[in-house]
């Protein structure tokens, strides 16, 4: 059963979601396949930068994004056990928004999602996981799909965005493949309930041979337990009581409430840093975690995908009203974005190298040594240097703004919170069956 689209992303994360909002209003008939039926999925990037708030603030989002629950963020300390210090601060920054604002990435998804839907060219089709790649020849004309009844579907598209991850089906089946540039650590996640008595920031508590950020998230903290690479199967078979005993020795002030941390509440994550070397082939193009798998350094990652699906869009926007998207069009999305992704990996790179192997080895990190001699002396933190870093964190080295006009008329008057929320299917895979006949 074939189906026909002009643009088919494959991913309903941030890349996708946001790339088929911006296609969508402008005129492009879209189609989106998020393989879950929903997008409540916890521990996933839930830092929004200044560069993607801009963006909302672009697409006319900025105000219902306001009145989400969430929380925001100026900067991050370091904790270790001589003192605290700064290690960004973006309230040196004189922006609109010089914070980061921390929401559930399902009420990002969804508030994306459902302004998509106002758009009559655009589609999303959720438990729709895609398995391969349709080709004419060399070139991609579409992507083989499964719905959540099992039945193999297709859909035939001009152009094909592989947005579905570091772990990338569609970019596996076109032969690309990333080159890795390594990281020297894993990643557990896991929560506990805050109390009003807490300390009132996010920051990053180190001790000998251990690192562990803690993101203050209003009524729980979520931390990120770093491990040597690899070695989380050590933490398993050394038990509950000993990571327990571990984080209340890094901050005692979780001691009355860390009984309540089990094995089988942490969700671990596989760090990795890798990029293509090529995005593209005849007919698709790879973007986000896809095209450039990024460390969760700096908490960057999702934000640098919505860059990429900015530029995507206004790149290929006029080839796709066209329906001809040529080769040069898509070498031209990655010439763009390929050098921020390189400069952020390779800050990320250096972060791991300098800060994050040193510690977790038992040994003093320079880097770390020099912040909290700076943070001791209580040294002003608006030089060059501090800025510098608001500003890589906060946008990056090339933030993109939205440059293709809205086209599409919406398909009603509708208040966005009344669109039927995309956790239960904008579109579901019945109604595909239904267009297909």
């Amino acid at each position: 059963m074939t189906e026909r689209t002009t643009c088919c992303i494959a991913g309903g994360g941030p890349a996708g979601a946001v790339l088929g909002l911006l296609l969508a209003r402008a005129g492009v008939e879209v189609t989106v396949l998020e393989k879950h039926g929903d997008f409540l999925r916890d521990f996933r990037g839930d830092t929004i930068h200044p560069s993607t708030l801009d963006v909302l603030d672009e697409l006319g989002l900025g105000d219902r994004f306001e009145r989400m629950p969430h929380r925001k963020v100026p900067g991050l300390n370091l904790v270790t056990d001589d003192g605290s210090a700064a290690v960004f601060d973006l309230s040196v920054l004189r922006v609109r928004h010089p914070y980061i604002a921390m929401v559930p990435q399902w009420d990002f998804l969804n508030l994306i999602t459902e302004e998509a839907a106002r758009h009559p060219t655009f589609r999303l089709l959720m438990n729709a996981e895609a398995t391969g790649l349709l080709r004419e020849g060399d070139r991609v004309t579409g992507v083989r799909y499964r719905d959540a009844g099992g039945v193999e579907r297709q859909i035939r598209a001009a152009l094909t965005v592989a947005a579905d991850g570091r772990h990338s089906t569609l970019r596996r089946a076109a032969g690309l493949r990333p080159k890795e540039l390594g990281a020297p650590m894993d990643v557990a996640w896991f929560r506990l309930p805050r109390h009003d008595s807490d300390r009132d920031d996010s920051f990053l508590r180190l001790g000998t041979g251990r690192m562990m950020p803690a993101i203050n998230r209003a009524d729980y903290w979520q931390f990120a337990y770093l491990v040597p690479k690899g070695r989380y199967a050590q933490v398993e078979a050394a038990g509950a009581e000993a990571l327990r005993r571990s984080v209340a020795e890094l901050l005692p002030f979780l001691e009355d409430r860390v009984a309540g941390l089990d094995l089988a509440d942490v969700r671990v994550l596989d760090v990795r840093i890798d990029r293509l070397r090529r995005w593209h082939r005849p007919g698709l193009l790879c973007i986000g975690d896809a095209a450039h798998a990024m460390s969760p350094v700096g908490g960057v990652g999702i934000n640098l995908a919505i860059q990429d699906a900015v530029a995507t869009a206004n790149l290929l926007t006029e080839a796709l009203l066209r329906g001809e998207v040529t080769e040069k069009d898509l070498a031209a999305v990655q010439r763009r974005r390929q050098w921020p992704a390189i400069a952020v990996q390779g800050f990320q790179l250096a972060a791991q190298r300098l800060v994050v192997a040193p510690t977790l080895q038992g040994s003093p990190s320079p880097v770390l040594r020099l912040l909290a001699r700076r943070g001791s002396a209580q040294r002003k933190r608006t030089g060059p240097v501090p800025r510098l870093m608001a500003r890589l964190i906060g946008y990056g080295p090339r933030p993109e703004h939205v440059r293709v006009p809205a086209r599409s008329a919406r398909t009603d008057n509708t208040p966005a919170q009344a669109v039927p929320s995309a956790r239960k299917a904008v579109a579901t895979n019945e109604t595909s069956e239904e267009m297909t006949h």
